[in-house]
C-alpha cells in the first residue's frame, strides 16, 4: 500500500499539480482550508503533510496556516509537516519551525527538492513510529529501564523487587559498565523512598581533600575557601537514597567517619560541632574486589560488613547469553532515530560478530560500539566494520562443537523473534519438535519467552 499524503493548499491548480506528480508515490489526499484538513487528518492518519500557510478565510496572512498545523500536530505529535511558502514569508515558515513543522521548502516549489524532502520524512516518520513501537513493547520486558532475559539478570530483577521493600544497605558489585547505577537506582524507585531524593557521588572522581567537605557538608569558615555553610551528600539524600559509586576509592580516614555514620545515622559537618540526624539509605558500588583490599588493608572490615548486607553481583554482558541481540537491536534504534540516521538492522556478520565478542567494557562498550556504528553506516544494515570488530570474529570458534552451537543458538534467536516467541512456530519453522526446541534452548541456555505461556 502507498503511503498517504495530505497536501493542504487553497489554490486548485497547484493541488491538481502536485497530485499529478506524487501520485504514483503516495497515496494523496486534498484539502483547500482548516477544517477540511483537520477532517480527513482524523480519518486518514497520514504521516505526511505538505501545508500552506496562506489559507482562507485570510489567504494573505500566516494566522490559519499556523493555527492548522497546531491542530494537526495536537492530534499526532509524530507527524511530519512540510511548510510551503513564499519568499517574502519565510519568517513566518522559520515560526512555524519553531512550532514543530518538519521543514519548508519556498515557492515556487522545484518538484526533485519537494520529492526528496517527502521522501526523507516519511522515512523519519516511519522510524519514530518503529521505534516507539518497540518501546512499548521493550516496556513490557524492562526492569525499571533495564532490559535482560536472560537467567542472570531474572535473577538480579529478582533480588531487587525482594531488597527494594526493606531499609537495609545494599552493596552491588559487578564489572565497569554492567549498568551498577541503574540497579541502585531500581532499589531506590521500588522502595518506599521513591519519592525522595536520589543522591549519586562517584568516590573515586573526586579529589581526596574535598570529598569529606562533598560527602559531609561544611560550616562557613572551616576551611579556606568556604565562604558559606553547605550541606554535603549525604544531608541532600536526606528520606531518599544515597549512592556511592567505587565505595572501594574511600579514603580509609573517610571510612571510619562513614562507617560512625552508618552506626549512628548522625554526621557533624567539616569544621562543626553538633550532630545532624539523617534519615538517608545507603546503597554502594565497586568494581574492585572488596574482600581481597581488605586483606590488604586497604578497606575496613567492620565496614565492609556495615556495607553488605544485602549483595546484589550484576553479571558481565558476556554472562548474559540472548541478551546481546536484545540490546543491541534496542540501542540501534534508539540512536538511529536520535541522529537521524538510516540504520536499521544489523547484518547477519554483524550480529555473530556482537555475540562472539567478549565486551570487556560490557553494557557501556555495546552502548559506544552501537552509537558509532549508527553514524558511520552508509546503509540500512551495520556491518562488523561499522562495529570495529572486524569480519574476522567469525573464526573466533574455538571448536567445531562451539561452532554448530553459535549457529544453533542463531537459528533459534531468529526464528523466535519472527514468530514472536511462540515456542510451536518456531520449532515448526526449524523442522524440530517442539520438546527438541526446549531441550537446544535449555542447552544453549537461551531464556523461555514469556509468550509462551499465551501458547495453547
Amino acid at each position: 500500500m502507498k503511503s498517504k499524503l495530505l497536501l493542504v493548499d487553497d489554490d486548485e491548480e497547484i493541488r491538481s499539480q502536485m497530485k499529478w506528480a506524487l501520485v504514483n508515490d503516495y497515496d494523496v489526499l486534498l484539502a483547500e482550508d482548516r477544517p477540511g484538513a483537520g477532517a480527513i487528518f482524523r480519518e486518514h492518519r497520514p504521516w505526511v503533510v505538505m501545508l500552506d500557510l496562506g489559507l482562507p478565510p485570510c489567504p494573505g496572512a500566516p494566522d490559519e496556516g499556523l493555527a492548522t498545523l497546531s491542530e494537526l500536530l495536537a492530534q499526532d505529535p509524530l507527524a511530519k509537516i512540510v511548510i510551503a511558502s513564499g519568499q517574502s514569508e519565510k519568517d513566518n515558515a522559520l515560526r512555524a519551525i519553531g512550532q514543530g513543522a518538519y521543514d519548508f521548502l519556498c515557492k515556487p516549489i522545484q518538484m526533485e527538492d519537494l520529492k526528496a524532502v517527502l521522501k526523507r520524512a516519511f522515512y523519519v516518520a516511519h522510524l519514530e513510529r518503529e521505534y516507539r513501537a518497540l518501546q512499548h513493547r521493550l516496556d513490557d520486558d524492562a526492569f525499571e529501564g533495564m532490559l535482560g532475559t536472560s537467567p542472570a539478570m531474572q535473577e538480579v530483577f529478582g533480588a531487587i523487587r525482594k531488597v527494594a521493600s526493606t531499609t537495609a544497605p545494599v552493596l552491588v558489585l559487578g564489572e565497569s559498565g554492567t549498568g551498577k547505577e541503574m540497579a541502585a537506582l531500581a532499589v531506590h524507585r521500588r522502595s518506599g523512598r521513591k519519592d525522595g531524593p536520589f543522591v549519586a557521588i562517584n568516590c573515586g572522581a573526586i579529589p581526596e581533600n574535598l570529598l569529606e567537605s562533598e560527602l559531609f557538608g561544611h560550616e562557613k569558615g572551616s576551611f579556606t575557601g568556604a565562604h558559606v555553610q553547605r550541606r554535603g551528600r549525604i544531608e541532600s539524600a536526606a528520606a531518599g537514597t544515597l549512592f556511592l559509586d567505587e565505595i572501594g576509592e574511600l579514603p580509609l580516614a573517610l571510612q571510619v567517619k562513614f562507617l560512625r555514620f552508618l552506626q549512628e545515622q548522625s554526621i557533624e559537618r567539616v569544621g562543626g560541632r553538633t550532630k545532624i540526624t539523617v534519615d538517608t539509605r545507603l546503597i554502594a558500588a565497586t568494581n574492585v574486589d572488596l574482600k581481597k583490599a581488605m586483606t590488604e588493608g586497604k578497606f575496613r572490615e567492620d565496614l565492609y560488613y556495615r556495607l553488605a548486607v544485602v549483595v546484589v553481583k550484576l553479571p558481565a554482558l558476556r554472562e548474559r547469553p540472548g541478551d546481546v541481540p536484545l540490546l543491541a537491536k534496542a540501542l540501534l534504534r534508539k540512536f538511529a532515530v536520535q541522529n537521524g540516521r538510516t540504520a536499521t538492522d544489523f547484518s547477519p556478520k554483524a550480529l555473530r560478530a556482537l555475540q562472539q565478542h567478549s565486551w570487556p567494557g560490557n553494557v557501556r562498550e555495546l552502548e559506544n560500539r552501537i552509537k558509532r556504528a549508527v553514524i558511520m553506516a552508509e546503509g540500512r544494515s551495520v556491518t562488523p566494520v561499522d562495529l570495529e570488530l572486524g569480519e574476522s570474529s567469525e573464526g573466533a570458534f574455538r571448536s567445531l562443537k562451539e561452532a554448530r552451537e553459535g549457529v544453533e543458538r542463531e537459528m533459534i534467536q531468529q526464528a523466535l523473534e519472527r514468530h514472536g516467541g511462540k515456542i510451536s512456530r518456531a520449532a515448526e519453522e526449524l523442522g524440530i519438535s517442539r520438546p527438541t526446541l526446549y531441550e537446544l534452548m535449555e542447552k544453549l541456555v537461551l531464556a523461555k519467552p514469556n509468550v509462551e505461556k499465551k501458547e495453547g
